[in-house]
């Protein structure tokens, strides 16, 4: 396979995770095609932006998705693409502006991503999901770890924090 570099933000990349090879709702691979699964990633950058990128079969390259995802007011420093194959779709994004943003993406709206901000009293620097996609943690620049969950209301509520 050749490699590919393109310009994906216009002053730096900061972070890139892949999606998960299925679509959300499905628990078998969608559409396979010759290289299997759903061939998809999420960028944050320098730019306080996240662009969306999917493999287009036709020119053999990724093309953006969509309009990028705003709403950060500074860089964006992590991103993280849920392995959830739940009904929805979530990438989680941490930013210097003190913020961690949880896209939701709603199979019944494909393309249309809505974002709810958890707010933070210092610079946070990385996001991961558990493997079961349903745990975020965050970390910054207070030196703690915490751990958040969806809660029935669709609100996300801090479950552990963890300190030394």
């Amino acid at each position: 396979m050749e490699h590919q570099i393109f310009q994906a933000h216009g002053i730096g990349v900061n972070s890139v995770s892949w999606a998960p090879s299925t679509t959300p709702g499905s628990l078998v691979s969608s559409n396979p095609g010759p290289a299997g699964g759903v061939r998809r990633f999420v960028t944050g950058g320098s730019d306080n932006v996240l662009r969306l990128w999917a493999f287009d079969q036709a020119s053999q390259t990724y093309k953006q998705e969509r309009e990028p995802l705003t709403g950060h007011t500074d860089w964006v420093r992590d991103v993280a693409w849920s392995p959830t194959v739940l009904q929805k779709s979530y990438i989680a994004s941490a930013s210097q502006d003190k913020t961690v943003r949880i896209w939701t993406s709603d199979p019944a709206h494909p393309g249309q991503w809505n974002s709810k901000p958890l707010n933070f009293d210092v610079v946070l620097w990385r996001v991961s999901w558990s493997l079961s996609g349903n745990v975020l943690a965050v970390s910054g620049g207070d030196n703690k770890v915490s751990l958040w969950k969806e809660n029935l209301r669709g609100d996300w509520e801090c479950v552990k924090t963890i300190e030394e």
